[in-house]
Order: C-alpha cells, then structure tokens, then sequence
C-alpha cells in the first residue's frame, strides 16, 4: 500500500509547531519501505493554507508535534490523519515508526 507522509522540519529536523516549518519533509512509502524523501517549501503560512498545500500534494498523514484545533479539523476535512506531540526525530525515523505502530504521540504541543 502507497502512502504519503509529511513532517514540518526546521533543519531538517520535527519542528514542535507545524506553522513555522522551513520545509516540509514529503516521505513516500509503498509496502512499508520508503521510496521517496524530500524536503518541500510550504508557501507564506497563514491560516487554512498548509491543509490545502499537503492535500493538493496527496498527503495522506501528518507527523507534527502540535498544530492548533483548527488546523486539526481542516486536515479531517481533506482526508489527512494527524499524528501531534510527537516529540523529536528525523522525519525518516518517525514515518517509519508510524509504520511499525511505534509511533509515540502525547499532548498537543501547542496552546492555540
């Protein structure tokens, strides 16, 4: 099964806030394996417009450490999951924690 994963990253490394991402890595996997990484730069961050970025790239998950409820629901509504407070790693590291099912989630790292 094909998926596409996305990991806001400053220094190509999870950034705790998806809105003040430099890059998003874009990491595609097919049958657990990942087959393509790259680092994208979102357009100007204001609201409702990375939902839309990712979802007109075909994101199918969000690996983030905290986004705001909003954000949250406007990711539902373009069939994307949301993962939040996960807490560090390489974006490879993370989607292929989510894949194993290992994946460590928490508290929403952001108040708004």
């Amino acid at each position: 099964m094909k998926m596409k994963f996305a990991v806001p990253t400053l220094n190509n490394e999870l950034t705790a806030h998806f809105g003040h991402c430099e890059k998003f890595a874009i990491i595609e996997t097919d049958n657990s394996t990942v087959t393509k990484e790259e680092f994208v730069t979102p357009p100007v961050h204001q609201p409702g417009v990375y939902p839309r970025f990712l979802a007109d790239m075909g994101v199918d998950v969000i690996i983030a450490g905290g986004m705001g409820q909003k954000a949250q629901s406007l990711f539902a509504a373009n069939n994307i999951q949301v993962c939040i407070g996960v807490a560090e790693g390489s974006p490879r590291e993370l989607v292929q924690q989510y894949l194993e099912n290992n994946l460590t989630t928490g508290q929403n790292l952001c108040d708004h």
